[in-house]
């Protein structure tokens, strides 16, 4: 694989067998997400530790989290059960620089993309407002979603193009859609989640069919 081919991250995993299934497939990156109840997929810490102990070395776990408490987030990272924290709350740049704190640690930020009328007053200023807060971020990756994550539904992708660095693409991405999302945008990495899924969970045929495409394309 390419050092500039688009990564690939399957997020949500919260079964051993989810494990199994991304240890077939090896994306680059997978997810936890971690002390969210409102998610279907939502694991505790000790969930992960013992899940993260039969993931392949060759993967990178992510911890997700929504505005949980900074030591929480770092006492994960610190013992090694994720490498990388997702913020997917309403955590500002305050958070981020204390998070720092605790370490060198990788950092992603994801951002809702705004869903607004193309003709009302506000929709110039507010994608403006938007975009800088994205290009802006000190987080060492941003992802743009629509949503809260886990919708399962795609933003408008020109959207994407008002951004000026690298980023992840989330919602609604998946075997459907991966070629024609790799045609219309460069993405750092493509983040997958409910399009792998068969009744809310993990589908191991869905998820080596979304590598192998991602893999085909995104070189």
């Amino acid at each position: 694989m390419s050092e500039n081919s688009v990564k690939i991250k399957i997020c949500g995993l919260s079964r051993l067998v989810d494990i199994d299934y991304v240890n077939e497939a090896e994306p680059d990156y997978c997810g936890f997400i971690i002390n969210v109840p409102k998610s279907i997929r939502n694991t505790t810490p000790d969930q992960v530790r013992a899940l993260r102990k039969n993931l392949s070395p060759k993967i990178i776990p992510v911890g997700v989290f929504r505005n949980a408490p900074v030591e929480t987030v770092a006492e994960l990272l610190q013992d090694g059960t994720i490498r990388v924290a997702q913020l997917h709350g309403s955590e500002d740049e305050d958070y981020i620089h204390q998070l720092r704190t605790f370490g060198s640690f990788p950092i992603f930020k994801a951002f809702r993309v705004p869903s607004l009328p193309a003709g009302s007053e506000t929709y110039e200023e507010e994608l403006s407002c938007w975009a800088d807060a994205v290009n802006q971020s000190s987080a060492d990756m941003v992802l743009l979603d629509n949503g809260g994550g886990g919708t399962g539904k795609t933003f408008d992708w020109e959207l994407a193009e008002r951004i000026r660095r690298p980023y992840i693409l989330a919602g609604g991405i998946g075997p459907d859609n991966i070629a024609e999302a790799l045609k219309t945008l460069r993405p750092w990495c493509v983040d997958m989640s409910s399009s792998v899924e068969t009744d809310g969970k993990k589908d191991r045929e869905k998820i080596l069919e979304a590598v192998r495409i991602l893999r085909a394309v995104g070189k």
